[in-house]
Protein backbone atom coordinates (compact mmCIF):
# COMPACT_ATOMS: atom_id res chain seq x y z
CA UNK A 1 0.00 0.00 0.00
CA UNK A 2 2.79 2.28 1.07
CA UNK A 3 4.47 1.97 -2.40
CA UNK A 4 1.06 2.71 -4.28
CA UNK A 5 0.26 5.82 -2.48
CA UNK A 6 3.93 7.53 -2.73
CA UNK A 7 3.84 6.47 -6.47
CA UNK A 8 0.33 8.17 -6.56
CA UNK A 9 1.20 11.14 -4.90
CA UNK A 10 4.34 11.30 -6.34
CA UNK A 11 2.80 11.29 -10.36
CA UNK A 12 0.30 14.05 -9.24
CA UNK A 13 2.94 16.15 -7.74
CA UNK A 14 4.83 16.09 -11.15
CA UNK A 15 1.79 17.47 -12.73
CA UNK A 16 0.84 20.30 -9.76
CA UNK A 17 3.51 21.44 -7.71
CA UNK A 18 3.58 24.74 -6.73
CA UNK A 19 6.19 26.88 -8.40
CA UNK A 20 7.88 27.99 -5.21
CA UNK A 21 11.45 30.57 -5.24
CA UNK A 22 12.94 28.22 -2.90
CA UNK A 23 12.41 25.07 -4.90
CA UNK A 24 13.84 22.48 -7.75
CA UNK A 25 11.18 21.61 -10.05
CA UNK A 26 9.98 18.10 -9.42
CA UNK A 27 11.98 14.99 -10.90
CA UNK A 28 14.61 17.26 -11.52
CA UNK A 29 18.53 16.56 -10.41
CA UNK A 30 19.09 18.77 -7.04
CA UNK A 31 21.33 21.40 -7.85
CA UNK A 32 25.23 20.53 -6.65
CA UNK A 33 26.19 24.29 -5.22
CA UNK A 34 26.27 25.55 -1.32
CA UNK A 35 23.41 28.26 -2.39
CA UNK A 36 20.87 24.99 -2.85
CA UNK A 37 20.75 23.64 0.81
CA UNK A 38 21.04 27.32 2.11
CA UNK A 39 17.76 28.36 0.66
CA UNK A 40 16.19 25.36 1.41
CA UNK A 41 16.60 25.97 5.29
CA UNK A 42 16.27 29.56 4.75
CA UNK A 43 12.34 28.68 3.58
CA UNK A 44 11.79 25.96 5.67
CA UNK A 45 12.45 28.32 8.98
CA UNK A 46 10.48 31.14 7.48
CA UNK A 47 7.58 28.88 6.50
CA UNK A 48 7.07 28.14 10.89
CA UNK A 49 3.89 28.84 11.67
CA UNK A 50 3.50 31.59 8.39
CA UNK A 51 1.38 31.29 5.33
CA UNK A 52 3.37 30.94 1.79
CA UNK A 53 2.79 34.23 0.83
CA UNK A 54 3.60 36.09 3.99
CA UNK A 55 7.06 34.41 3.36
CA UNK A 56 8.04 34.96 -0.72
CA UNK A 57 8.77 38.27 -0.22
CA UNK A 58 11.09 37.91 2.97
CA UNK A 59 12.47 34.92 1.29
CA UNK A 60 12.96 37.02 -2.08
CA UNK A 61 14.61 40.32 0.10
CA UNK A 62 17.26 37.72 2.34
CA UNK A 63 18.72 36.25 -0.76
CA UNK A 64 19.06 39.31 -2.42
CA UNK A 65 20.70 40.88 0.66
CA UNK A 66 22.74 37.49 1.89
CA UNK A 67 22.97 35.45 -1.28
CA UNK A 68 24.69 33.25 0.83
CA UNK A 69 24.63 31.18 4.51
CA UNK A 70 28.22 33.02 5.13
CA UNK A 71 27.26 36.47 4.02
CA UNK A 72 23.99 35.96 6.80
CA UNK A 73 26.99 34.30 8.97
CA UNK A 74 28.88 37.77 8.75
CA UNK A 75 25.34 39.90 8.92
CA UNK A 76 24.98 41.96 11.89
CA UNK A 77 21.83 40.68 13.97
CA UNK A 78 20.41 44.12 14.24
CA UNK A 79 20.22 43.77 10.23
CA UNK A 80 18.58 40.29 10.12
CA UNK A 81 16.18 41.50 12.74
CA UNK A 82 14.90 44.61 10.81
CA UNK A 83 14.86 42.73 7.75
CA UNK A 84 12.52 40.14 9.56
CA UNK A 85 9.98 42.48 10.66
CA UNK A 86 6.85 41.96 9.93
CA UNK A 87 7.25 38.50 9.65
CA UNK A 88 6.63 37.58 13.64
CA UNK A 89 8.10 34.55 15.86
CA UNK A 90 11.25 36.89 16.26
CA UNK A 91 13.53 34.00 17.58
CA UNK A 92 13.32 32.23 14.54
CA UNK A 93 15.61 35.18 13.20
CA UNK A 94 17.65 35.64 16.35
CA UNK A 95 18.19 31.72 15.43
CA UNK A 96 19.10 31.83 11.93
CA UNK A 97 21.69 34.10 12.82
CA UNK A 98 23.29 31.65 15.44
CA UNK A 99 22.41 29.02 12.50
CA UNK A 100 24.03 30.84 9.89
CA UNK A 101 27.66 31.13 11.91
CA UNK A 102 27.35 27.73 12.89
CA UNK A 103 27.37 26.28 9.06
CA UNK A 104 29.84 28.88 8.17
CA UNK A 105 31.98 27.57 10.76
CA UNK A 106 31.67 24.27 10.00
CA UNK A 107 32.03 24.75 6.39
CA UNK A 108 29.13 24.24 5.11
CA UNK A 109 25.43 22.66 6.09
CA UNK A 110 25.71 19.06 7.12
CA UNK A 111 24.04 16.15 5.22
CA UNK A 112 22.33 13.73 7.83
CA UNK A 113 19.09 14.61 9.82
CA UNK A 114 21.12 13.52 13.10
CA UNK A 115 23.50 16.33 12.36
CA UNK A 116 21.19 19.14 11.03
CA UNK A 117 19.71 18.46 14.53
CA UNK A 118 22.51 19.81 16.34
CA UNK A 119 22.40 23.22 14.69
CA UNK A 120 20.63 26.25 16.82
CA UNK A 121 17.34 26.72 15.83
CA UNK A 122 16.21 23.08 14.18
CA UNK A 123 13.91 20.99 15.52
CA UNK A 124 12.75 17.11 14.39
CA UNK A 125 10.44 18.47 11.00
CA UNK A 126 13.38 21.66 10.22
CA UNK A 127 16.50 18.86 9.96
CA UNK A 128 13.84 16.33 8.60
CA UNK A 129 12.82 18.51 5.74
CA UNK A 130 16.39 19.34 5.06
CA UNK A 131 17.75 16.50 4.79
CA UNK A 132 15.23 15.58 2.31
CA UNK A 133 14.73 18.73 0.05
CA UNK A 134 18.23 19.50 0.23
CA UNK A 135 20.15 16.24 -0.13
CA UNK A 136 17.34 13.94 -1.00
CA UNK A 137 18.53 11.84 2.07
CA UNK A 138 14.80 9.75 2.89
CA UNK A 139 13.22 11.59 5.88
CA UNK A 140 9.89 11.35 7.50
CA UNK A 141 8.62 15.13 7.40
CA UNK A 142 5.79 15.98 9.09
CA UNK A 143 4.22 19.40 9.45
CA UNK A 144 0.61 20.37 10.11
CA UNK A 145 -0.37 19.70 6.26
CA UNK A 146 1.05 16.35 6.65
CA UNK A 147 -0.08 15.97 9.78
CA UNK A 148 -3.93 16.79 8.49
CA UNK A 149 -3.16 14.32 5.62
CA UNK A 150 -2.04 11.04 7.32
CA UNK A 151 -4.56 12.12 10.07
CA UNK A 152 -7.28 11.26 7.27
CA UNK A 153 -5.35 8.90 5.56
CA UNK A 154 -5.15 6.08 7.67
CA UNK A 155 -8.57 7.41 9.73
CA UNK A 156 -5.78 8.46 13.44
CA UNK A 157 -8.87 9.06 15.56
CA UNK A 158 -7.10 10.17 19.00
CA UNK A 159 -6.37 13.53 19.61
CA UNK A 160 -3.61 15.82 19.25
CA UNK A 161 -0.37 15.94 20.62
CA UNK A 162 -1.08 12.19 22.07
CA UNK A 163 -1.52 10.87 18.32
CA UNK A 164 1.13 12.75 16.75
CA UNK A 165 3.48 9.24 17.01
CA UNK A 166 1.20 7.61 15.30
CA UNK A 167 1.16 9.98 12.40
CA UNK A 168 4.74 9.87 12.31
CA UNK A 169 4.76 6.05 12.38
CA UNK A 170 2.17 5.79 9.67
CA UNK A 171 3.74 8.78 7.44
CA UNK A 172 7.38 6.62 7.72
CA UNK A 173 5.16 3.76 6.06
CA UNK A 174 4.31 5.74 3.21
CA UNK A 175 7.94 7.42 2.89
CA UNK A 176 9.62 6.36 -0.47
CA UNK A 177 12.72 6.05 -0.73
CA UNK A 178 13.83 7.61 -3.37
CA UNK A 179 12.55 11.21 -4.38
CA UNK A 180 12.16 11.78 -0.59
CA UNK A 181 12.51 15.50 -0.71
CA UNK A 182 9.60 15.39 -3.65
CA UNK A 183 7.25 12.98 -1.51
CA UNK A 184 7.43 15.58 1.03
CA UNK A 185 6.73 18.51 -0.85
CA UNK A 186 3.72 16.92 -2.53
CA UNK A 187 1.83 15.93 1.10
CA UNK A 188 2.74 20.04 1.96
CA UNK A 189 0.92 20.59 -1.00
CA UNK A 190 -1.52 18.39 -1.07
CA UNK A 191 -2.66 19.48 1.93
CA UNK A 192 -2.61 23.02 1.57
CA UNK A 193 -4.22 22.98 -1.54
CA UNK A 194 -6.77 19.75 -1.95
CA UNK A 195 -6.56 17.97 1.88
CA UNK A 196 -7.50 21.22 3.59
CA UNK A 197 -8.29 21.88 6.50
CA UNK A 198 -11.91 22.94 5.93
CA UNK A 199 -14.05 21.91 3.06
CA UNK A 200 -11.62 19.11 1.98
CA UNK A 201 -12.22 18.56 -1.87
CA UNK A 202 -12.05 14.83 -1.97
CA UNK A 203 -13.20 14.04 -5.51
CA UNK A 204 -10.42 15.82 -6.36
CA UNK A 205 -7.49 14.02 -3.99
CA UNK A 206 -5.24 11.50 -5.74
CA UNK A 207 -6.02 9.53 -2.80
CA UNK A 208 -9.47 8.98 -2.28
CA UNK A 209 -9.41 5.75 -3.35
CA UNK A 210 -6.73 4.97 -0.19
CA UNK A 211 -8.36 6.84 2.59
CA UNK A 212 -9.84 5.51 5.57
CA UNK A 213 -10.91 8.56 6.83
CA UNK A 214 -13.04 9.51 3.62
CA UNK A 215 -14.48 6.27 4.10
CA UNK A 216 -15.47 6.23 7.37
CA UNK A 217 -17.50 10.00 6.53
CA UNK A 218 -16.53 13.27 7.54
CA UNK A 219 -12.78 13.21 6.93
CA UNK A 220 -12.54 17.12 7.67
CA UNK A 221 -12.99 16.59 11.54
CA UNK A 222 -9.97 14.78 11.44
CA UNK A 223 -6.87 15.24 12.77
CA UNK A 224 -9.12 15.94 16.61
CA UNK A 225 -7.65 18.78 18.10
CA UNK A 226 -7.92 19.45 21.79
CA UNK A 227 -10.12 22.41 23.10
CA UNK A 228 -8.46 25.66 23.10
CA UNK A 229 -7.14 27.09 25.29
CA UNK A 230 -8.44 31.05 26.19
CA UNK A 231 -6.34 33.65 25.72
CA UNK A 232 -5.63 36.37 28.76
CA UNK A 233 -5.80 40.05 27.67
CA UNK A 234 -3.39 41.97 28.64
CA UNK A 235 -3.03 46.07 28.49
CA UNK A 236 0.52 47.78 27.96
CA UNK A 237 1.28 51.52 26.96
CA UNK A 238 4.13 52.30 24.58
CA UNK A 239 5.60 55.77 24.20
CA UNK A 240 6.45 57.71 20.96
CA UNK A 241 9.01 60.38 22.31
CA UNK A 242 9.44 63.07 19.88
CA UNK A 243 12.14 65.42 19.12
CA UNK A 244 13.49 67.67 16.22
CA UNK A 245 11.74 65.56 14.08
CA UNK A 246 13.11 62.69 15.08
CA UNK A 247 11.57 59.64 17.62
CA UNK A 248 13.36 57.32 20.47
CA UNK A 249 13.67 53.90 19.68
CA UNK A 250 15.13 51.15 21.98
CA UNK A 251 16.15 47.89 21.25
CA UNK A 252 14.35 45.26 23.18
CA UNK A 253 16.21 42.58 25.21
CA UNK A 254 17.36 39.74 23.42
CA UNK A 255 15.48 37.22 25.05
CA UNK A 256 11.23 37.50 25.35
CA UNK A 257 8.49 38.94 23.39
CA UNK A 258 9.77 40.92 20.59
CA UNK A 259 13.47 40.31 21.97
CA UNK A 260 15.94 42.13 20.10
CA UNK A 261 13.83 44.36 17.96
CA UNK A 262 13.89 47.48 17.42
CA UNK A 263 10.20 48.84 19.47
CA UNK A 264 8.96 52.41 20.96
CA UNK A 265 9.97 52.32 24.48
CA UNK A 266 7.04 51.18 26.54
CA UNK A 267 5.98 50.46 29.82
CA UNK A 268 6.66 46.82 30.54
CA UNK A 269 3.65 44.84 29.81
CA UNK A 270 4.11 41.24 28.82
CA UNK A 271 2.44 37.71 28.15
CA UNK A 272 1.89 37.40 31.62
CA UNK A 273 1.09 40.58 32.88
CA UNK A 274 0.10 44.12 32.41
CA UNK A 275 2.09 46.75 31.78
CA UNK A 276 2.59 49.29 34.82
CA UNK A 277 1.31 52.35 32.64
CA UNK A 278 4.66 54.64 33.96
CA UNK A 279 5.84 56.62 31.17
CA UNK A 280 9.58 56.77 30.59
CA UNK A 281 10.30 60.49 31.25
CA UNK A 282 8.13 63.47 31.84
CA UNK A 283 6.07 64.97 29.12
CA UNK A 284 2.45 66.61 28.10
CA UNK A 285 2.04 63.26 26.78
CA UNK A 286 -1.32 62.74 24.61
CA UNK A 287 -3.48 59.50 23.84
CA UNK A 288 -2.89 58.28 19.68
CA UNK A 289 -5.23 55.60 20.18
CA UNK A 290 -5.30 51.95 21.20
CA UNK A 291 -3.96 49.28 19.26
CA UNK A 292 -4.69 45.48 19.37
CA UNK A 293 -2.40 42.44 18.96
CA UNK A 294 -2.40 38.52 19.64
CA UNK A 295 0.54 36.82 20.27
CA UNK A 296 1.02 32.98 20.72
CA UNK A 297 0.00 33.31 24.24
CA UNK A 298 -2.04 36.54 24.50
CA UNK A 299 -4.02 39.46 23.39
CA UNK A 300 -2.89 42.96 23.47
CA UNK A 301 -4.37 46.34 23.92
CA UNK A 302 -1.56 48.32 23.35
CA UNK A 303 -2.47 52.28 24.19
CA UNK A 304 0.12 54.96 22.05
CA UNK A 305 0.93 57.94 23.57
CA UNK A 306 3.12 60.90 22.21
CA UNK A 307 4.86 64.08 23.61
CA UNK A 308 7.56 65.93 22.67
CA UNK A 309 11.21 66.52 24.90
CA UNK A 310 14.40 68.40 24.79
CA UNK A 311 16.00 65.97 26.94
CA UNK A 312 17.64 62.18 26.48
CA UNK A 313 15.22 59.28 27.93
CA UNK A 314 17.10 57.29 30.22
CA UNK A 315 18.85 53.62 28.94
CA UNK A 316 20.24 52.77 25.60
CA UNK A 317 18.66 54.14 22.35
CA UNK A 318 18.66 56.23 19.22
CA UNK A 319 16.73 59.00 17.49
CA UNK A 320 15.39 57.95 14.37
CA UNK A 321 14.36 60.46 11.57
CA UNK A 322 10.39 60.62 11.98
CA UNK A 323 10.41 60.72 7.77
CA UNK A 324 12.33 57.11 7.62
CA UNK A 325 10.27 55.02 10.35
CA UNK A 326 9.43 52.66 8.09
CA UNK A 327 12.92 51.81 7.61
CA UNK A 328 13.25 51.23 11.50
CA UNK A 329 12.25 47.35 10.64
CA UNK A 330 10.04 47.92 13.51
CA UNK A 331 7.63 44.45 14.09
CA UNK A 332 4.28 44.70 13.30
CA UNK A 333 3.20 46.37 17.02
CA UNK A 334 4.88 48.85 16.98
CA UNK A 335 4.96 49.74 13.39
CA UNK A 336 0.81 50.12 13.82
CA UNK A 337 1.36 52.08 17.06
CA UNK A 338 3.66 53.84 14.74
CA UNK A 339 1.07 54.19 12.06
CA UNK A 340 -1.52 55.39 14.85
CA UNK A 341 0.59 58.40 15.85
CA UNK A 342 1.61 59.62 12.16
CA UNK A 343 -2.36 59.45 11.27
CA UNK A 344 -3.11 62.57 13.56
CA UNK A 345 -0.79 64.10 11.60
Amino acid sequence: MGDAISSTLLDWYDKHARALPWRSPPGEALPDDDAWPYRVWLSEVMLQQTTVAAVKPYFEKFTRIWPSVKDLATAPEHEVMAAWAGLGYYSRARNLVKCAREVARRGGFPKTEAELRELPGLGTYTAAAIAAIAFDSRAVVVDANVERVVSRLFNITDPLPASRKAIKEKAATVTPEDRSGDFAQAMMDLGSSICTSKSPRCLLCPLQVNCEGLRAGEPERLPVKPPKKAKPERKGTAYWIERDEHVWLVTREGTGMLGGMRALPDDGWSAREDGSGKPPIAADWQDAGTVRHTFTHAHLALTVKYGRTVSVPDGKGDWWPVSEIEAAGLPTLFAKAARTVLSRG
